[in-house]
């Protein structure tokens, strides 16, 4: 089984910084991808950022230049570092990850952690 689990999210004023984390557990062999998904209110789940094993990124326009998604492999763990915060980007942030355990490719979502931006 694999588990993952996000941390650090909390309440912060306009302009703010939070870094969030991802902890992957369990079997596994290799990350073969993470990435940020968040769910604002009353909108639709949106991807944030996305890295690869390479550490290749990908970010969304509405957070390009603002945050930093990073990887620790050693740690089986992925970081959004956010920067410049705004009121919109309150939402619950998950972390989502491409994981090999067992010779099998697997989709795995963490519960989610909330981060709320505002004055």
């Amino acid at each position: 089984q694999v588990q993952l689990v996000e941390s650090g999210g909390g309440l912060v004023q306009p302009g703010g910084s939070l870094r969030l984390s991802c902890v992957a557990s369990g079997r596994i062999f290799s990350i073969e991808a993470m990435e940020w998904y968040r769910q604002g209110p009353g909108k639709e789940r949106e991807l944030v950022a996305a890295i690869s094993r390479s550490g290749s990124t990908n970010y969304a326009d509405s957070v390009k230049g603002r945050f930093t998604i990073s990887i620790e492999n050693a740690k089986n763990t992925v970081y959004l570092q956010m920067n410049s915060l705004k009121p919109e980007d309150t939402a619950v942030y998950y972390c989502k990850s491409k994981i090999f355990s067992r010779s099998l490719l697997g989709i795995y979502w963490g519960q989610g952690t909330q981060v709320t931006v505002s004055s």
